[in-house]
């Protein structure tokens, strides 16, 4: 009669299928689920926002800086500093990292673990920095909350590290997804700007997360996307040529925003001069343009709608674009999509303004330039085409805009990293040309965790044990034999399982070979008797192996007090194939593990299973031609 086992629905069998990485169907449970953590978190910012916008802007419009009267726009960027200062400075510098660079680090070196003291200040840095007019955006605060809510789930479920990377990337595209109503290109951005990678894996998990999150936006704030968008087409070929100059120029500013961003010299000048000059800045900008001061969707959608003169079309290219990279440079942690996109669509808009000028009959609506001017900048400040040019798609609703916004994204991305020597804005760590994330081996390593690829089959034992007990512990069939240190029960060495056995084969319980006791029963009895307590011989009192002793009778200890006791054998002394090990945490992936063997200079790693140090027990061990083996089989298999 065929038995047939049962799908193992608990939580623990739920881990173990996420350690492999075809573990597709609890990756897209794992998606649903961020993405409704995610949909409600940035309903929950966007409702701190509107509270803001209540407690001090006109009709409660939190972008309403226009209408506040001007001492009091002027104020409140620097009110907005001072506290971002004191708060925020007080804290230890680990704790200050937040927004979407704090997601890639996390990802990077930490598997997508975060820090609950940075969460907590995203939130109320993200609504001080937008509500007190400061040049800042929603994006990157939706990002880290939603990242790192969904990383939280993980870790609260004890999930296996590589599932908590495709965690960060569903709460990322659901994040995006939910700021601008804009699923697929949350998912582009989640894959090209954060995990920068491609994969069916990952692909399925992530849109599944993007689509919960515009639903729960959409439950709450309707279809419509973040900002209006005018109907407009490209009347004439001939503007192709004008959009590709526009492009251009888009990409000198991107590399001027990047360089500004990342300024050595501002970042070394003393704290509180940075954060009065940012405050002095910016209220001397308000002043006259409070159209540069928060998110500016306000504006972005005028200059589409040619409702913007061109001294604003200007403040918003030149002053907004400095004022949000100098923000950065002095180190006040604030979005930059939401400005950058802003500063393209002005910028856009000035020369479509320009090109109706040079050929009034020819030149499409300004509007036209602005939008593809706007997926142009956000290109070529985060060096991701594809997702600036997902996000025109789904903001316009005109797939006629493709065409030219693809020559836009390119020539401006192409300009920005080659002319101006820029990568893309988050991308600030690399090793021999490629980012941490990019590089193949940590890729494929990444995706799955230790159990997928650990040998399981092994028993735990001291250094030394009775020969019947060696019996015993073969018994159990296993691949390795862990061997234990005698003074903290914690492993020292593994052996080979089979080389313990070829030695019990080969030698008797005293340990002697069996082939020289077989040859020396035909010799002289009285000498044989007479050389077996002479030095050297390796069965003197406590000798553990001297210089004259051979490797299989020093293996063999008598008991020192106890005559009669049988004698221990020394694993540690059997000849054959033994490891020192390191500890490797169960939920780690082979990336966490590859990297503590070559820190840990050791050929294999005992596995932990357990969060209390005297309830943990070894689950496996992995050794490094385990994990090459692994990448070695998923190399070819993807060829």
């Amino acid at each position: 009669m065929s038995r047939f086992s049962l799908p193992d629905f608990s939580l623990d069998g739920f881990r173990r299928q996420l350690a492999n990485v075809d573990a597709l169907p609890q990756l897209c449970v794992l998606g649903v689920l961020s993405g409704l953590i995610t949909g409600t978190l940035m309903v929950v910012f966007r409702l701190l926002l509107l509270l803001g916008g209540l407690a001090l802007m006109p009709d409660g419009d939190p972008e309403a800086f226009e209408r506040l009267a001007t001492p009091l726009r002027m104020v409140l960027p620097l009110i907005a500093v001072s506290v971002i200062g004191v708060v925020l400075w007080r804290q230890p510098l680990a704790s200050r990292k937040i927004g979407v660079s704090h997601v890639i680090e996390r990802l990077t070196y930490h598997q997508g673990r975060f820090p609950l003291r940075n969460w907590i200040n995203q939130w109320w840095v993200g609504v001080v920095s937008v509500v007190g007019g400061l040049s800042a955006g929603r994006e990157g605060p939706a990002i880290h909350l939603g990242a790192a809510a969904s990383s939280g789930l993980g870790e609260l479920l004890r999930l296996p590290h590589n599932s908590l990377r495709v965690l960060v990337a569903c709460g990322t595209a659901a994040g995006i997804s939910a700021s601008f109503n804009t699923p697929i290109a949350g998912v582009i951005f989640a894959m090209e700007v954060v995990m920068m990678e491609y994969t069916i894996v990952g692909f399925m998990p992530v849109i599944l997360a993007s689509c919960m999150g515009a639903l729960i936006s959409q439950l709450v704030y309707g279809a419509d996307p973040a900002f209006p968008v005018p109907d407009l087409a490209m009347s004439s070929l001939f503007n192709i040529y004008w959009i590709a100059v526009m492009a251009f120029g888009i990409g000198l500013l991107a590399g001027l925003f990047i360089h500004i961003s990342r300024s050595e010299r501002v970042a070394d000048l003393p704290l509180w001069l940075r954060l009065g000059m940012v405050g002095i800045l910016a209220a001397g900008l308000a002043w006259c343009y409070p159209q540069v001061q928060g998110i500016g969707y306000d504006s972005l959608s005028d200059a589409l709608f040619g409702n913007l003169t061109l001294d604003v079309l200007v403040a918003l290219m030149i002053g907004k674009l400095v004022l949000t990279a100098f923000t950065v440079a002095c180190g006040v942690p604030v979005s930059i999509i939401g400005p950058v996109l802003v500063v393209g669509s002005a910028a856009g808009a000035l020369a479509g303004l320009a090109g109706g000028w040079l050929w009034p009959d020819k030149a499409a609506d300004p509007g036209l330039y602005a939008m593809i001017g706007m997926a142009a900048m956000m290109g070529a400040v985060l060096q991701a085409p594809l997702a600036a040019l997902m996000a025109l798609l789904e903001l316009t609703h005109h797939p006629h805009i493709l065409l030219p916004g693809m020559l836009a994204v390119v020539v401006a991305g192409l300009t920005s990293r080659q002319l101006c020597r820029c990568d893309g804005f988050f991308i600030s760590v690399k090793r021999h040309g490629l980012h941490p994330l990019q590089q193949p081996l940590m890729q494929a390593l990444s995706r799955v965790s230790v159990p997928a690829v650990m040998e399981r089959s092994l028993v735990r034992t001291k250094r030394r044990v009775t020969h019947e007990q060696a019996r015993g512990l073969l018994e159990a069939n296993p691949v390795w034999i862990v061997i234990e240190r005698s003074s903290d029960d914690k492993p020292t060495l593994a052996l080979k399982a089979a080389d313990l056995a070829r030695w019990m084969l080969e030698h008797d319980a005293s340990g002697r070979p069996i082939a020289q006791r077989e040859d020396e029963s035909d010799e002289d009895p009285a000498a044989g008797a007479d050389r077996e307590g002479e030095p050297g011989s390796g069965f003197e009192d406590g000798d553990v192996g001297g210089a004259a002793a051979t490797p299989s009778a020093a293996a063999v200890v008598e008991p020192a007090d106890d005559a009669k006791a049988a004698p221990l054998l020394d694993l540690l002394e059997i000849p054959g194939q033994r490891m020192d090990l390191a500890p490797i945490h169960l939920q780690a992936t082979l990336s966490e593990a590859f990297t503590t063997l070559n820190e840990s200079k050791v050929d294999g790693l005992y596995v932990e299973h357990g969060y209390r140090p005297k309830q943990k027990r070894i689950s496996g061990i992995i050794t490094r031609e385990a994990i090459e083996r692994y990448y070695r089989f998923s190399d070819s298999s993807t060829a």
